[in-house]
């Protein structure tokens, strides 16, 4: 479960938990076989896979499409050929990527099309833990297996940043955790929003604490997140004494997952989707406005195939002028088949809770 870190402030002793994540998702190369599946893979492997992690499955919902598993820390889905791996805390999701590849293999895939790794910066980056401690330490753990990787820092490295790490050789294949030859591959549609905010309004926040909830359902309910994409099935779950993750999924295949850490000395929540939407400014206003952060980060991917790649560039737009929110830091990257759009803001002091 969510464990916390003892710290000693001027206050005296004092509990903080990292609720930052880190986020790993890997795309591997469809097959002949229909056979072929990741969601093929049994329960006790992954359970074999997350205490690498440092993890432990708490509750798992499927359809047709995806399984999705809610984690003591976070969250974990899978698909027919994508796998994606968030988790908070002291996690180390890095270390299970031999074991996963592994795995992968004798599913019946053995090409990795798309890797993405991405976290924002920690509030105390010294309690991690290997390969964890820094950045740099996570590029170089990464290179060992993706000699190919890139890796980026977007935001101001001294104040608030966000790292990726990509690898998106679609014309390379694994011959073991590590060993890559030639091959080609087309991409599936694919987009991806992230909405990680922080200095979270205190009422909002004490929902996700069981001294005012006596339930998981509840807090969905009363926070209004069942509202935010009324199609997801819900998987939730409350922490003791505070704390809260739930996953969603639809039957697309779509999934939704939130993630709250709601002390007030270090709050954080994390929202992310893969639905297809034409224009994710109304989607964006309906995540800040359920937690009201004090300020957030916005990230997007898209790729070429997707509807978002293209209609994306409207929150190139200033969104401040039709909002309560100022735009710090905004940055756009092209990939050769993925399009990111970076956005800072924070709250101008203007009433946002309309």
């Amino acid at each position: 479960m969510r464990t916390f870190i003892p710290t000693y402030t001027m206050s005296g002793n004092e509990h903080f938990f990292e609720g930052a994540e880190k986020l790993l998702e890997i795309w591997f190369e469809e097959t002949s076989d229909n056979r072929n599946d990741l969601r093929n893979i049994a329960r006790c492997d992954w359970e074999n896979v997350l205490s690498h992690v440092n993890c432990e499955i708490i509750s798992f919902s499927k359809n047709d499409l995806i399984d999705a598993f809610v984690l003591s820390e976070s969250s974990m889905f899978v698909s027919k050929r994508r796998w994606i791996l968030k988790t908070c805390g002291t996690t180390t999701p890095l270390k299970c990527l031999s074991e996963l590849i592994r795995l992968a293999s004798l599913n019946g895939y053995n090409i990795i099309t798309d890797l993405f790794y991405s976290r924002k910066n920690f509030i105390r980056p010294e309690a991690q833990v290997a390969p964890h401690k820094g950045f740099t330490e996570e590029v170089s753990y990464l290179d060992t297996l993706f000699p190919n990787g890139r890796s980026y820092c977007l935001g101001s490295m001294n104040l608030e940043c966000w790292y990726l790490y990509t690898f998106s050789r679609s014309d390379m294949k694994l011959t073991g955790p590590g060993h890559i030859t030639d091959e080609f591959l087309d991409a599936d549609p694919d987009q991806t929003i992230e909405i990680l905010m922080q200095n979270l309004d205190v009422n909002a926040m004490s929902v996700f604490n069981k001294k005012n909830t006596t339930s998981a359902s509840e807090a969905t309910s009363i926070s209004g997140i069942d509202k935010i994409l009324p199609s997801m099935h819900i998987d939730d779950f409350l922490f003791d004494p505070c704390g809260y993750s739930m996953n969603g999924i639809n039957e697309k295949g779509e999934y939704m997952t939130i993630h709250i850490t709601p002390e007030n000395l270090f709050s954080y929540v994390s929202f992310e989707t893969n639905v297809a939407m034409t224009n994710y400014r109304n989607l964006i206003n309906q995540v800040i406005n359920t937690f009201k952060p004090g300020k957030f980060i916005v990230t997007i991917f898209a790729n070429k195939c997707s509807l978002a790649y293209e209609t994306m560039k409207e929150l190139e737009v200033e969104y401040s002028k039709e909002s309560h929110w100022k735009r710090t830091d905004m940055q756009c990257c092209n990939f050769p088949s993925y399009n990111l759009l970076f956005a800072q803001y924070s709250y101008n002091g203007k009433n946002n809770c309309k």
